[in-house]
């Protein structure tokens, strides 16, 4: 299971979510939880634990955000 911290949260912007589309929405538990993408949520770590649990035994579909990761950047030569 994932250890969080109790400063941690989670933002869910759907917005910016990079798998948005109507399968992965569809089987997010935000979507299953909300009934649509909202403007924006934030979950934080006892939230998400328990989201965790709940997805873990089967109850709840797993939360499907995939942000975008910032990296070097790239400069064409």
């Amino acid at each position: 299971m994932h250890q969080s911290h109790p400063a941690d949260s989670v933002v869910v912007d759907c917005d910016s979510c990079l798998v948005r589309s109507a399968s992965a929405c569809g089987d997010c538990v935000v979507t299953f939880l909300l009934g649509a993408p909202p403007a924006g949520i934030e979950i934080d770590a006892e939230e998400m634990a328990a989201l965790d649990v709940l997805s873990e035994a089967g109850l709840t579909p797993p939360l499907r955000l995939v942000t975008p990761v910032a990296g070097p950047e790239i400069q064409a030569g």
